[in-house]
């Protein structure tokens, strides 16, 4: 197992150019597969080893979300050993998707976003960086592990674009506020001062190396604690904020999917569930009898 499994993680490198959050969480997923089914060969396992797995995650008390994610990986990982000959049958294509109950994304009002993003004190330099960070983040509505991958030369400070990783490896530009470049530029001429780095990374931890996800998350939750916010956020909050917003001052949905990245529309519409003040705004403009 553990050979296919080597196999499995170069295919996602070299063929999907997956990220390594995800490649990540679908090797430690199949060794929990493996961990499950024991020394049973691949050739033998079938429609019901994969359902007696699924049965015990539920009994696990795991969410049909992850049972979906891992199942997701069960299918990718079977279908490429089927396409590539190691197996003789996908004993995975034919196992349905658990239903997913439909979960709104958690964002915070306009004046919620700013009191978290102006937070960080400007007169200390983590301060200073950590309100590029917050700045950038609910600027662009891009996701923690693009931003962790921006490096200066990623941004145009004269467009106001900056060029982002996103999922895959694909590339794409997204606008970035005039406040979220003050911040940035007023971080990088601080830091300047103090002497340059060789790291090429934008975002720096006190090291000069480039920041981490995790560090990100800590930075996020520390100034909720600071700003005295009350809803249970975390750095994709930033993100969903971002999008909610835009579409209740207007913006239509294809340009937030462009915005934040999504292959799908699908992906994007469930923004439009939590858009609730700018329908009420249009319908009381618009109803004769409102």
């Amino acid at each position: 197992m553990q050979r296919y499994i080597e196999k499995f993680g170069t295919y996602l490198v070299v063929e999907k150019n997956a990220s390594k959050h995800t490649i990540a969480n679908y090797i430690a997923d199949l060794k929990d597969f493996d961990a499950k089914i024991g020394d049973m060969d691949l050739s033998r396992v079938d429609y019901l080893t994969i359902r007696k797995y699924l049965a015990d995650l539920k009994n696990r008390n795991l969410s049909k979300r992850t049972m979906a994610r891992k199942l997701s990986c069960l299918r990718t990982f079977f279908k490429f050993l089927y396409r590539d000959g190691y197996i003789k049958s996908n004993p995975a294509s034919s196992i349905a998707t658990p239903k997913l109950d439909k979960k709104l994304p958690v964002f915070l009002d306009e004046e919620s976003v700013v009191k978290f993003i102006t937070s960080p004190d400007p007169g200390d330099a983590l301060g200073r960086r950590d309100r590029a960070i917050l700045e950038t983040l609910y600027s662009t509505g891009i996701r923690v592990s693009e931003l962790v991958n921006i490096d200066i030369s990623d941004i145009d400070f004269i467009s106001g674009f900056v060029k982002i990783l996103g999922k895959g490896r694909v590339e794409r530009l997204t606008p970035i506020g005039d406040k979220a470049l003050s911040a940035i530029r007023f971080y990088i001429d601080e830091r300047s001062k103090e002497g340059e780095s060789k790291d090429k990374a934008i975002f720096r931890n006190k090291y000069g190396k480039r920041i981490t996800d995790r560090s990100v998350r800590r930075i996020v939750d520390k100034y909720i604690k600071i700003a005295s916010i009350k809803e249970k956020i975390s750095p994709h909050s930033l993100r969903h904020s971002f999008a909610t917003h835009l579409l209740n001052k207007g913006a239509d949905l294809r340009s937030v999917q462009e915005l934040l990245g999504h292959k799908n529309l699908s992906t994007t519409q469930i923004y439009t569930h939590v858009s609730k003040e700018r329908l009420k705004s249009v319908y009381d403009k618009t109803h004769p009898r409102a």
